[in-house]
């Protein structure tokens, strides 16, 4: 744990207020005193801060986009393609953001499988049983029957 201690006058014009604001949206804040000093030089805020150093993993931060067109063969990639385009009518009927039913990471994975089944949807990074129980019937070529209401295809419009 550190401490950083910052002194804002009063009549300060809004610059060390924004440095302190900068400063604790960069650190894991545990506690804040403050307290009001005034004297014959004027009054002010002082605030004690203790923090400890957010270690930020670089590699999430610095995620490069992929160009999937060039990643993934042209028959990979154009059934990568159908999948998004599933997806994204899958997203607007359940009322949520693409992202969130399946990542381009994921559904690239998804296109390089030879069959879309919920066991072959489990073996990709970042597809867990109620995802793959949520979504699956929409993205499955040949979806088990009692999976098979409901399913969007990329030629629905």
């Amino acid at each position: 744990m550190q401490i950083k201690l910052f002194t804002i006058p009063i009549g300060d014009s809004g610059a060390l207020l924004q440095e302190m604001n900068t400063f604790m949206k960069a650190h894991k804040i545990l506690e804040i005193q403050q307290k009001l000093i005034s004297n014959d030089n004027g009054a002010c805020w002082c605030f004690c801060v203790r923090y400890i150093e957010q270690v930020f993993n670089a590699s999430s931060e610095s995620k490069v986009k992929v160009d999937y067109r060039q990643v993934l063969d042209e028959p990979t990639f154009q059934k990568f393609s159908r999948l998004r385009e599933i997806r994204k009518k899958v997203a607007a009927t359940e009322g949520l953001s693409a992202f969130i039913v399946f990542t381009d990471e994921e559904l690239a994975e998804l296109a390089k499988l030879e069959e879309i089944t919920i066991k072959s949807m489990l073996s990709i990074k970042g597809i867990g049983e109620k995802k793959a129980e949520r979504f699956a019937h929409y993205f499955m070529e040949k979806p088990e029957p009692n999976e098979a209401s409901g399913a969007i295809t990329a030629a629905d419009n």
